[in-house]
């Protein structure tokens, strides 16, 4: 009898676990896995606000995908995917073609740009190794910029849209790095602004108790970030943007994170989709086609309470161990067992020794909300590479930490 063929779409949090579990669950002639990924790495999309914002290097974002999986095991394809064709099980990749019995797609999210006029063009997201190089490049070019003017201080003037957990994530890296810029490139510090814009009336990830929100935005406000909340952005141009009550802000850096939305492709594929995620069964498969799983922000997975959970790494990853599990089980003929999501909580960081957040039901803040946020992070790193990675990563963060800290003195 012929190897079951499993394809992976994408080695994101969702997609690199479920190759991570499988490589240790499949018997040897059991599955034939192929893991398709545009690059040869996994980055942490949770770990970009740091280089974004230039307190981090690049590197200890993004992990060798050879690193992480046994290769006599799973088959792993750097490749562009082109198109998915359920009806035929099979990927079209921009070299090859693959078919399969079932189909795992973890492909990521793509910009929101809710129909914002020139958004696309004029401002920068983070979501990507190459984007963040570019943010922080930028940044630097600004102040750069500013010196040989010195007349222009919309150089010195970054808007950042979007105040849930990617924008207070890289806002509060941001004005940690802006000191060290102003004392680099010769600049009077109380000329640089940081805007951070909101539609909605409050700042900090959905879901945070007021105390905690209040707490977070008055140790942003002591770093020098001003806030508007409650205020869209009617349009972006290339030296600002035009907010809904009808000011214009002039600004050298636009940053967006005010949302994504599921891959494109799925639509195209002729998947039924809500903003381009496709809500999928209690075994998290697509009710289309059920031998297509669908993980992370490309899945829909709706609480007992009939609501959407949001879209998260935390969830992915428990996604990830939920989706090669069943797949297992299908090949054996066993019956499936139904994800259920353990929220674990949620902590974000407000820079440099800062932090706020909730554990089940417990509030966390400052110092020790910072040193749980580590943690999270260093059990993600155990989760997919053992202690080897953690340790690599440690010492890679260090010898950071104390370049940065030799810059700034």
């Amino acid at each position: 009898m012929k190897p079951a063929k499993v394809v992976i779409l994408g080695a994101g949090y969702g997609g690199i676990v479920t190759a991570i579990r499988l490589q240790k669950l499949i018997r040897a002639e059991e599955v034939k896995v192929t893991l398709v990924n545009k690059h040869d790495y996994h980055y942490m999309t949770t770990h970009l606000h740091m280089p974004a914002a230039g307190t981090d290097h690049h590197e200890n974002a993004r992990v060798a995908i050879s690193e992480l999986i046994n290769e006599r095991k799973i088959h792993f394809v750097k490749s562009t995917v082109q198109q998915i064709l359920p009806e035929e099980k099979k990927v079209i990749l921009a070299d090859e073609t693959l078919t399969y019995d079932y189909l795992v797609v973890g492909l990521g999210s793509e910009t929101e740009t809710f129909g914002i006029p020139g958004l696309r063009e004029h401002a920068m997201s983070i979501n990507s190794i190459n984007s963040v190089r570019f943010i922080r490049q930028h940044i630097e070019y600004m102040f750069a910029k500013y010196k040989l003017t010195s007349k222009h201080k919309e150089y010195l003037t970054f808007v950042v849209g979007g105040a849930g957990f990617t924008g207070t994530e890289f806002v509060g890296e941001l004005a940690d790095r802006l000191p060290v810029l102003c004392r680099t490139y010769d600049v009077d510090p109380a000329l640089v602004q940081i805007i951070n814009v909101e539609a909605s009336p409050t700042a900090l990830p959905p879901g945070l108790p007021h105390d905690l929100v209040e707490y977070g935005m008055e140790v942003m406000r002591r770093k020098g970030v001003q806030y508007k909340l409650s205020t869209a952005i009617k349009a972006c141009e290339s030296d600002g943007v035009l907010l809904g009550d009808g000011q214009f802000i002039p600004a050298g850096t636009i940053i967006w994170s005010g949302g994504v939305r599921g891959n494109s492709l799925l639509q195209q594929a002729g998947f039924d989709v809500q903003r381009g995620r496709v809500r999928v069964d209690d075994y998290l498969r697509s009710f289309q086609y059920p031998d297509v799983f669908i993980t992370g922000d490309c899945s829909i997975v709706m609480s007992p309470e009939g609501m959407p959970y949001p879209a998260n790494a935390q969830i992915a990853v428990q996604q990830g161990c939920n989706t090669a599990r069943n797949l297992l089980y299908t090949l054996r003929g066993k019956p499936l067992r139904p994800f259920a999501y353990d929220y674990k909580g949620t902590v974000a960081s407000l820079g440099r020794g800062e932090a706020v957040g909730i554990l089940k039901v417990k509030k966390v803040k400052g110092k020790f909300a910072a040193l749980i946020k580590k943690v999270i992070d260093a059990r993600y790193l155990f989760l997919i590479g053992g202690i080897p990675l953690v340790w690599r990563k440690m010492i890679f963060k260090q010898k950071i930490t104390t370049r940065n800290h030799h810059v700034r003195s």
